[in-house]
């Protein structure tokens, strides 16, 4: 039986995984920074993570843990069309500046390991986007939304969502802005994107 000392360590090797992630990113951080972090010696961080890629997973799972549920109850919500948009940017954007290191993970394993995001999608709080794809047919055949295929509408939020956190350096290179401006342009992006999108669908009064 695991004790609850033993828990509590695996809790605080997490902690301090997360907090040198967000620093330093999957490739910047050290398996010893993250030992220091947690108060402990390199040997023991290794008995419960053999490898900074494994801990990483863990970390991972933990945060979207977290968020998935959230995302799914705005999604299969009663909440309408554009409440969810909303609901949903403003969620995930706040999300993710807390732990920015989640979307550049996924297109990482994306790339290096599917099997990973296989076991992702397979589990259990994996958000269900049926009844949102339901909605907007609905929406579209009584004429309330500019017609859209709903895979279409979905993909289109995410992207305007995840992009700017993926696509950062670039970004910031194009636009010339500095760390703290584009921190404020993420925080603006709540209301700019779900905006946006609203505009998009909505048909002329």
């Amino acid at each position: 039986m695991v004790s609850k000392k033993d828990n509590n360590t695996e809790s605080d090797i997490l902690e301090a995984a997360k907090n040198v992630f967000q620093r330093k990113g999957m490739f910047g951080a050290r398996m010893q920074e993250i030992a220091n972090e947690a108060g402990i010696n390199k040997a023991l961080l290794h008995y419960y993570y053999r490898s900074k890629q494994l801990l990483f997973e863990a970390v991972f799972k933990q945060a979207f843990g977290l968020m998935a549920p959230k995302l799914s109850a705005i999604i299969n919500s009663e909440l309408s069309l554009e409440e969810k948009i909303r609901e949903f940017t403003s969620n995930y954007i706040s999300f993710v500046i807390k732990h920015p290191y989640l979307p550049n993970f996924i297109i990482q394993e994306l790339n290096s390991n599917p099997q990973f995001i296989e076991q992702l999608v397979a589990e259990k709080n994996f958000p269900d986007i049926a009844g949102f794809k339901k909605q907007v047919e609905e929406m579209t055949a009584v004429g309330k939304i500019r017609p859209i295929n709903p895979n279409q509408l979905f993909v289109n939020i995410m992207a305007l969502n995840v992009f700017p956190f993926i696509g950062k350096p670039l970004l910031k290179g194009f636009t010339k802005m500095d760390e703290k401006t584009y921190q404020e342009m993420l925080e603006e992006r709540k209301t700019a994107a779900a905006d946006f999108i609203i505009n998009a669908i909505k048909l002329e009064q």
